[in-house]
């Protein structure tokens, strides 16, 4: 079965949000990797007004497989009413870090998955 990947982007008010989004996903394995960047300058409309903030960027490396569970996760972890959660499909990459995103996004599920099998 070929696997699909998807690199998701929020951005947070304080790189220790951004940090602990990361750590989080990670820990949880909804992502292979996570990178803060920043600080960025953000411009957008909010509430009917020009806004204007600094802000930190984080990119998280996943299969699309992933996404609606780190989405939750990024929600319920954000402090903003509406966090920016845009999953970008990923159309090529180097096959031996495609491999490790899926290594590390199903690690824990295989042992799992190993158990049933030699139940049947």
């Amino acid at each position: 079965m070929a696997h699909s990947y998807v690199q998701v982007t929020t951005t947070t008010d304080s790189r220790a949000e951004a940090a602990e989004l990361a750590k989080s996903a990670v820990a949880e394995r909804l992502a292979a990797c996570a990178q803060l960047v920043g600080p960025i300058a953000s411009t957008y409309w909010w509430e009917d007004e020009i806004e204007s903030a600094e802000e930190w960027m984080v990119l998280f490396k996943t299969s699309v497989d992933c996404f609606e569970e780190l989405a939750t996760l990024i929600t319920e972890g954000h402090s903003y009413d509406t966090p920016e959660i845009i999953a970008t499909p990923v159309v090529a990459g180097s096959m031996d870090y495609l491999a490790w995103i899926t290594e590390q996004t199903e690690a824990g599920e295989h042992d799992d998955a190993v158990e049933d099998d030699d139940q049947d």
